[in-house]
């Protein structure tokens, strides 16, 4: 017994001299301020100063939207009413329900600055944020990027908020300890802990699909909530969960701090929308078999498989086969790191490029800019009498590229819509339209000429995911 007991003697011995490094003051019967921990010591006793310090800027947020419903084809009918109201509930005839809704934001700026996740406030008609001391304000959406599930509002009347200072989250390590705080099912707001677990993660919500991971628990209510380190600055936004259940499992994630910091910057700046820089390539990641094959001493880096003439990649002197191991000294591996790493940066600035080609690693520089909208993209949609009624299409270019995700080399008119008898001969959004009757067709203006002077037999050579096929109908 004695022997067991030796051990504990020693356990309570040291957990007694951590508190007292960590906080001398406590002889004082704890009621002396505490320091934000130090030492990993420090923070196995408290998190405690970390979360008074960062709690009070991030906020509840309440949304109310009014939504259209099936109107009771029994309104103003008393007897039919009375038997029907579990299928049309609420007032008979309105046609209206009201949705609320609840997620989180941070406070970005004492102005009244507040960033959250755009599905959070999207399509709302009131929002409502409520700060930790209980006040209440009105806000307005002033940017929002479905892309990245970012929106930014701004609270009216409010001065002097408390603040979270963004942190690089480029340097950030898997293994870092991080807190995860918001309003978890509307319970009030809530801290848990955990680490970061894994960085670069595509959680399947976002296009730019590169997220910060940690097993801090997440749950419904938490999205547009803060991720911070134990420095109190903010790390992330948190913004999805991997859950079969719907509650937390452990697999959370955040936007990174880096590409919040640019969308606040572009809402402050009065921007409507975050341009994102181009860069006029098709890209694979490196594989065991090609790294072999290429002389790569290991599996990373994103192969280059296409580029738009003339685009920023090939002005820069990116070629066909190129390996793009890094960019800006930071390490990439597939194309959506790549694409995110540029959306943190700003136009007109250049970054560095490092490429493995031909057995050596070569350093390019790349001006950053957007995607234009040249040759003139043409939408149209084709109406009555003009051949193919309810067909909408548009020339490519670099920004319908960029917009819909087709590959560099992409050729033909796009089908952007179908209604009508565009819909009914089997033509579906995302085909390309190369052909009329055998006839290239270059843009939309020719498109249409040909489409109105078909008669008959009419057919379209389409390309569909990559296959070429025909379209046929008579006119």
């Amino acid at each position: 017994m004695a022997h067991r007991s030796f051990p504990r003697f020693f356990v309570w011995l040291s957990l007694s001299l951590m508190a007292l490094v960590a906080w001398p003051a406590l002889g004082d019967g704890g009621t002396a301020p505490r320091a934000v921990p130090q030492s990993v010591a420090q923070i196995t006793l408290s998190f405690a100063p970390i979360v008074r310090q960062t709690a009070p800027a991030v906020v509840n947020i309440y949304t109310r939207k009014v939504a259209r419903r099936r109107t009771s084809p029994f309104a103003g009918d008393p007897f039919f009413e009375r038997f029907f109201q579990d299928m049309f509930p609420g007032r008979a005839g309105s046609g209206r329900r009201i949705e609320n809704s609840l997620g989180s934001g941070v406070i970005v700026q004492s102005g009244g600055i507040i960033v959250s996740n755009y599905h959070v406030i999207e399509g709302a008609d009131e929002i409502t944020v409520i700060l930790q001391d209980r006040r209440e304000f009105p806000a307005e959406v002033i940017f929002e990027d479905p892309k990245s599930d970012l929106a930014v509002l701004r609270v009216k009347g409010a001065v002097d908020l408390p603040t979270l200072e963004f942190r690089d989250s480029d340097t950030l390590e898997v293994g870092d300890l991080v807190l995860a705080i918001g309003n978890p099912f509307g319970v009030g707001q809530t801290v848990t802990s955990g680490i970061i677990s894994g960085l670069s993660r595509s959680a399947g919500t976002a296009d730019d699909g590169v997220f910060i991971q940690t097993d801090a628990a997440i749950n419904p209510g938490n999205s547009g909530g803060a991720l911070v380190d134990v420095a109190g600055r903010l790390v992330g936004i948190n913004t999805a969960i991997l859950s079969r259940s719907g509650g937390s499992n452990g697999i959370g994630f955040a936007v990174p701090a880096n590409l919040v910091a640019r969308v606040v910057e572009a809402a402050v700046a009065g921007q409507t929308q975050l341009t994102r820089p181009w860069f006029g390539y098709d890209g694979d990641e490196v594989d065991g078999e090609l790294a072999a094959a290429l002389g790569l001493p290991n599996p990373v880096g994103v192969h280059v498989d296409a580029l738009y003439p003339g685009g920023p990649f090939a002005e820069a002197g990116v070629l066909l086969g190129d390996v793009i191991v890094e960019i800006d000294g930071l390490a990439v591996n597939a194309p959506r790191e790549l694409d995110f790493r540029a959306s943190t940066e700003r136009l007109g600035e250049t970054i560095g490029l490092t490429l493995w080609r031909d057995g050596a690693y070569l350093d390019l520089a790349v001006v950053l800019t957007a995607a234009e909208d040249s040759p003139p993209g043409d939408r149209r949609t084709l109406k009555r009498g003009q051949g193919l009624p309810g067909l909408t299409v548009t020339n490519i270019n670099p920004a319908v590229l960029q917009e819909t995700g087709l590959s560099v080399d992409s050729q033909g008119i796009l089908v952007l819509q179908t209604q009508g008898p565009a819909r009914r001969v089997g033509l579906r959004p995302g085909d390309l339209i190369r052909t009329v009757n055998g006839a290239t067709v270059r843009d939309v203006a020719e498109l249409a000429e040909h489409l109105n002077t078909a008669v008959g037999q009419t057919e379209l050579g389409v390309e569909r995911q990559g296959r070429q096929g025909v379209v046929r109908y008579r006119r």
